[in-house]
């Protein structure tokens, strides 16, 4: 077998696998969106390609009058966005002095932020719901951006202090010798240069909470406070109800800000991605 035989059998195997892996992720995705205008409630009779599709669902999620969609996914918005700022900043500032300075206990801070990125937020479920309980944070958004901002934290921590010590020092030692204090040199010297993996730790920390349902299920009781993920699962829970095809119309909506934040950010994405995976 020749070389160029070899070469176009490895090539024919790489597209094929390649196009396995695209029907698996495409599929279910394909599928959501034509049963979001398939007719009727019910997913038993739905198809990928509706035979006679309509908006009737999506008409259903904007009329006020039928459900508090609208209401829901203004929630979510406000929930993700206030996270995804408060986690930049405190992410931004911690990973500064982490990658930037030596002090007592920088080691334990990081060994400690390392397990803790280990440990998911709802294996902490029940602790999480008697503080915000005597907190008197239970059923508030600001609650659940609390705690959606504390579980992003040590993860992306990691990651921009990765990504900040190839910045180099000497950039910091030379805006000290003109006279730059340490605020001017993060602002104006550090963060520019780390744009990319701040749309990383941006991207990520807005797609958490907006798809999150566990910690805001067992956070939120009120039908107005609740966020998307929340509210559509009452959608399809009411007790006379199985509105899975309305379900399946909310779902696809979700994904449109994700969509949109992620083509806004993707010129940052990989960059910044690439260069945060390493440990300085």
């Amino acid at each position: 077998m020749n070389i160029k035989t070899q070469r176009t059998i490895r090539l024919t195997l790489s597209y094929l696998v390649i196009g396995i892996m695209f029907m698996i992720i495409l599929y279910p995705l394909a599928w959501i969106v034509g049963s979001s205008f398939n007719p009727g409630q019910s997913l038993s009779g739905s198809s990928i390609i509706p035979e006679n599709a309509t908006l009737k669902h999506y008409k259903e999620l904007f009329d006020t009058s039928q459900s508090n969609y609208l209401t829901w996914y203004w929630n979510s918005l406000k929930v993700s966005t206030l996270t995804m700022l408060f986690t930049v900043i405190s992410v931004s500032l911690t990973a500064y002095a982490f990658s930037r300075y030596r002090f007592v206990g920088r080691k334990n801070g990081l060994l400690t932020f390392l397990i803790l990125q280990m440990i998911p937020n709802f294996a902490a479920l029940i602790a999480i719901f008697v503080l915000a309980l005597q907190t008197g944070l239970l059923d508030t958004h600001l609650g659940l951006i609390l705690v959606y901002v504390g579980g992003q934290i040590p993860m992306n921590t990691w990651l921009m202090k990765g990504y900040l010590d190839t910045i180099p020092k000497e950039l910091d030692e030379s805006a000290k010798m003109d006279g730059a204090g340490h605020l001017r040199i993060f602002f104006q010297i550090v963060m520019p240069l780390a744009t990319p993996i701040i749309s990383v730790v941006a991207l990520f920390s807005f797609i958490s909470p907006f798809a999150d349902f566990i910690l805001a299920s067992i956070l939120l009781r009120s039908e107005d406070k609740y966020t998307l993920p929340v509210g559509l699962y009452d959608l399809v829970a009411k007790q006379f109800g199985a509105e899975f095809t309305t379900f399946a119309a909310g779902s696809v909506l979700i994904a449109l800000p994700i969509a949109l934040l992620f083509l806004y950010f993707q010129k940052y994405f990989v960059s910044g991605l690439t260069a945060g995976g390493t440990k300085g």
